[in-house]
C-alpha cells in the first residue's frame, strides 16, 4: 500500500512538472490572414500586419470588420478609403466584391524594436527626425512592407528604407 501512495506520488508530480515545462515550449503564431468574405468561388483575403502602433491596428481591425455589402454591385471596381489623423488604409474591390489590393500608408508611427534597434547600431549618433509606414498587398501576397525614415545627425539627413525585421535596404 505504501508502495501504491508513493508511485501516485511521484506520477501525479511527473505529470504536472512536464506540464510546467511544455509551457515555454509552446509558441503562439497568428494565423496568416482573414478571410474577409467568400465571393462565389473566391475568397476575400486580407493579412493584417501585426504593427507595434495601436492607430494601425485599429484602422485594420475596423477594415476587416467593413462589410461591403450590396454597394459594388454595377462597378468594375469600387474603392474603400479609412483614414485617420496621420495614415489611411485603401482597399479596391473588383465587380464581383472580391478584395483585389490594399495599401496602408501612415506617418509618424511606433517603431518595432527591431527597427529602432538596428537604425542606432548602424548609425550611431544619429537621431529618428520623422518615419512612414507602406504596407500594400494584392490578392491575399504581401508586395511591400516597409519604413521609409528621415535620421539626423548635426545638419546632415538621410532617408532609410528598412524593413520590419530591422534590416536596411536602402540609405540615400
Amino acid at each position: 500500500m505504501k508502495s501504491l501512495i508513493i508511485l501516485l506520488f511521484l506520477c501525479t508530480t511527473i505529470a504536472s512538472y512536464s506540464q510546467e515545462t511544455q509551457k515555454g515550449k509552446i509558441k503562439i503564431e497568428e494565423l496568416p490572414g482573414v478571410v474577409i468574405k467568400r465571393v462565389g468561388s473566391d475568397f476575400s483575403v486580407y493579412i493584417p500586419d501585426n504593427n507595434p502602433d495601436q492607430r494601425v491596428r485599429t484602422v485594420e481591425e475596423k477594415f476587416i470588420a467593413f462589410d461591403l455589402g450590396k454597394d459594388a454591385e454595377g462597378f468594375e471596381e469600387y474603392l474603400v478609403v479609412m483614414e485617420v489623423k496621420n495614415g489611411s488604409l485603401t482597399a479596391t474591390y473588383n465587380e464581383n466584391g472580391k478584395l483585389i489590393r490594399v495599401v496602408e500608408e501612415f506617418k509618424n508611427v511606433k517603431l518595432p524594436s527591431e527597427v529602432i534597434y538596428s537604425i542606432y547600431r548602424t548609425y550611431p549618433g544619429w537621431s529618428i527626425v520623422n518615419d512612414s509606414f507602406l504596407y500594400s498587398q494584392e490578392e491575399g501576397d504581401i508586395i511591400k512592407k516597409q519604413y521609409n525614415i528621415k535620421i539626423k545627425k548635426d545638419k546632415e539627413t538621410m532617408k532609410l528604407v528598412v524593413r520590419p525585421n530591422g534590416e536596411i535596404l536602402k540609405a540615400k
